[in-house]
C-alpha cells in the first residue's frame, strides 16, 4: 500500500521582520557616529585641567565690568572644560534622581524611535489606533511639555544647569585670563558639543 505524502506545514518567513527598525536604519547609525565623533573631537581640544585650577592665576576682580570681561575671555579659552563641568553637574543630578533620569531617557527614546528615525511607512499604530506623522509629532510635543514642566524632571534640569552655570561663572570671574593665548582658538570651536544637533535635524529631514 502506497504511503500517503506527509502534510506540508506552512513555515513563516523569518525575514518578515522589518529591517527598517530604528536601531538598524542608516540615519540612526550616522546620528550616533556623528555624536561620537563630535564628542571625541571636542574632548581632544579641551584645555589641561591643571591650567584650569592653577591657584596662582586666581585674583579678585576689580569691578563687575572686569568680572564680565574675565568670564567672556575664560569661556572663550576654557569652553570645552566649562561644558564638561556643566554636563558633569547635570549627569550627577540625574543620577541622584533616578526617577527623573528614567523619565528623561524614556522621553528621549520616544523622540528617537517614534519620530526622528522611524520610517513613515508603515504608520504608527498604538492600541489599534493609527497615528499620522503630524499626530505623532503633536503627541510627542505634548508629552515633552508635561514631562518637563509638570514633573520633577524640569526642576532637576533647571537646578543642575543653574548650579553648573554658577560654578563656571565663579571660576571665570576669578580666573585671571592674562596668561591665556586666546588667538589660538579655532573658528569652528564655538559649536562645541551642540553641533550634533544639526546632524540630528539633517537625519530627521532625510528619513523616509
Amino acid at each position: 500500500m502506497a504511503s500517503s505524502s506527509p502534510a506540508i506545514l506552512p513555515i513563516s518567513n523569518p525575514q518578515t521582520i522589518s529591517s527598517d527598525a530604528p536601531v538598524a536604519t542608516p540615519a540612526f547609525r550616522a546620528f550616533v557616529n556623528h555624536i561620537t565623533e563630535t564628542v571625541r573631537s571636542g574632548l581632544s581640544s579641551r584645555r589641561p585641567w591643571s591650567e584650569l585650577v592653577d591657584r596662582s592665576a586666581f585674583s579678585k576682580p576689580e569691578s563687575i565690568t572686569d568680572a564680565a570681561g574675565r568670564i567672556r575671555k575664560n569661556y572663550s579659552y576654557f569652553r570645552v572644560n566649562y561644558i564638561t563641568i556643566v554636563a558633569a553637574v547635570l549627569g550627577f543630578s540625574l543620577l541622584t534622581n533616578p526617577f527623573s533620569l528614567i523619565i528623561l531617557l524614556g522621553l528621549l527614546a520616544a523622540w528617537l524611535f517614534l519620530y526622528l528615525f522611524r520610517p513613515s511607512d508603515p504608520p504608527l499604530v498604538i492600541l489599534g489606533r493609527t497615528f499620522s506623522e503630524r499626530e505623532t509629532l503633536g503627541l510627542l510635543i505634548v508629552s515633552s511639555i508635561v514631562v518637563i514642566f509638570l514633573t520633577s524632571v524640569g526642576s532637576v534640569l533647571i537646578s543642575a544647569l543653574l548650579l553648573g552655570t554658577a560654578v563656571v561663572s565663579a571660576h571665570g570671574a576669578f580666573r585671571t585670563p592674562e596668561d591665556l593665548f586666546l588667538d589660538e582658538q579655532e573658528p569652528g570651536a564655538s559649536t562645541g558639543f551642540l553641533s550634533f544637533l544639526s546632524g540630528a535635524a539633517s537625519s530627521a529631514a532625510a528619513r523616509v
